[in-house]
């Protein structure tokens, strides 16, 4: 831990170097198994269960189905089904730029970067 801030960035800069020598990128798995689209039935029914309840709002329920589309694998993933970690990298840059052209999003965005707090819109 250093304490003063005229050694901070060095210090940082020289761990890095450290930690970059020798390294060389993880291979990129194909073998994942995801429960694809019954997962997703599931998840959407607690969303479901929670927007009935008055706990999220409709964005949040929006949020949550792009979210369990990523997480459970998206079409090409099932219980038989493997997806590679490249699949899932696309398709969670897919939802992720889709989500942040809602107006809404940027309204959660905008409000958390002044307030320090989420909004619930």
């Amino acid at each position: 831990m250093v304490l003063n801030n005229d050694h901070r960035i060095w210090t940082a800069k020289q761990k890095a170097l450290e930690l970059a020598e020798n390294y060389s990128p993880p291979e990129f798995r194909d073998d994942l198994k995801l429960p694809g689209a019954g997962g997703r039935t599931a998840m959407s029914m607690a969303l479901k269960g929670f927007k009935a309840q008055g706990k999220i709002s409709d964005h949040d329920e929006k949020i949550g189905k792009k979210l369990s589309y990523v997480l459970t694998g998206g079409d090409k993933a099932g219980l038989t089904k493997e997806v590679d970690e490249q699949y899932l990298l696309d398709i969670e840059r897919e939802v992720f730029v889709s989500l942040a052209g809602e107006s809404l999003t940027q309204d959660r965005i905008r409000h958390m970067l002044k307030k320090g707090k989420p909004l619930r819109n």
